[in-house]
């Protein structure tokens, strides 16, 4: 199977390549490295530089990989921006590049392109859940940008696949986290510029490149008074999207509108992240306490089932020290190296 990854310098995106490349398929990167880095895209990988927005440049590339008899047969597609936080200050950007440049995409892949398609999509849909643990048929009603620019998306595969033809699978996961394990050992991770994510910056601390993590809110309706979030671990995320695709080659798959939830299952409040990390790396990591961010949920845990009942997938990482541990050995060569 010859399958594009946009976005796939980056940490979720380069993982999934490389779970491809094992498993014997033809990954081939497409990635414009505006917060990725070239060394990140997986040795034996191809790999073409470019923007999604780049419509004449996507039709070139899918029109010469047919003429060359290497057609596509799907895409994988991670680019996009992912900073909830700074959807709230910057909407236009979110909008423009992950909404604007992926109907750019599609319309290339309309006109040259495979008609199969998974789309990375967030939990950030489903805004403040009426209930947890949020199962795919909850409301959906985004609190930040990022999640209105993923839902957009979602709208746009759904049309595209009545009127188009174009078979899709969307997967909105919660936060990811770790790193993948190999005979090689630890060789990738989580490393994104500017970094925001909670569990890189405490291990931030523990490194001592960071003097305290912050703490964003203690009066949530939680047991702690902080957010509380289901953490998946990396290698299981990309092990649900091979299967996505696996599920798209069905027959019955091309009538139905594909949507899954992936992660663990149970969530995880900030302080426990926080005394996680000290368990794992030994380090006193001190916390200050700042006022909420603009959309923030209080509380975001994912029901899995159906992922599990009909890919037939299961997380192998369920507790949270050991996906820190893994996140850990990676920061630790990273940035000690």
């Amino acid at each position: 199977m010859r399958t594009l990854v946009t976005g796939g310098a980056g940490y979720v995106g380069g993982t999934v390549a490389a779970l491809l490349l094992s498993q014997g398929h033809q990954p081939v990167v497409f990635d414009n490295l505006c917060h990725a880095r070239r060394e990140m895209v997986p040795t034996g990988v191809e790999f073409i530089e470019g923007d999604i927005a780049d419509r004449d440049l996507l039709k070139k590339i899918f029109k010469s990989a047919k003429n060359e008899g290497k057609p596509f047969d799907s895409i994988l597609h991670f680019a996009a921006l992912i900073e909830a936080g700074d959807s709230m200050v910057r909407p236009e950007a979110y909008f423009r590049n992950n909404t604007a440049s992926t109907l750019a995409m599609l319309e290339a892949v309309i006109a040259e392109g495979p008609r199969r398609l998974v789309f990375s999509s967030t939990a950030a849909v489903y805004g403040e859940p009426e209930s947890v643990p949020i199962v795919e048929n909850a409301r959906l009603k985004p609190t930040n940008v990022y999640g209105e620019s993923k839902l957009v998306v979602e709208t746009m595969l759904n049309w595209f696949h009545s009127i188009h033809g174009l078979r899709s699978v969307a997967l909105r996961y919660f936060n990811v986290a770790g790193a993948p394990e190999s005979p090689d050992g630890i060789i990738r991770g989580e490393d994104h510029e500017p970094e925001s994510h909670l569990i890189p910056l405490i291990l931030d601390v523990a490194l001592g490149r960071r003097k305290s993590i912050r703490i964003y809110g203690d009066d949530y309706s939680t047991p702690d008074g902080t957010c509380i979030r289901d953490y998946i671990h990396v290698s299981d995320l990309a092990d649900a999207h091979l299967r996505a695709l696996k599920a798209l080659e069905t027959d019955a798959s091309a009538k139905a509108r594909l949507i899954y939830n992936l992660g663990n299952g149970q969530g995880f409040s900030v302080r426990e992240v926080i005394e996680s990390a000290r368990r794992v790396t030994g380090h006193a990591i001190p916390a200050e306490l700042h006022p909420r961010r603009p959309g923030d949920p209080a509380v975001l845990v994912a029901s899995s089932d159906k992922a599990i009942a009909e890919l037939g997938w299961k997380p192998h990482y369920t507790q949270l020290d050991d996906i820190i541990r893994t996140a850990w050995t990676w920061h630790q060569k990273r940035y000690r190296s």
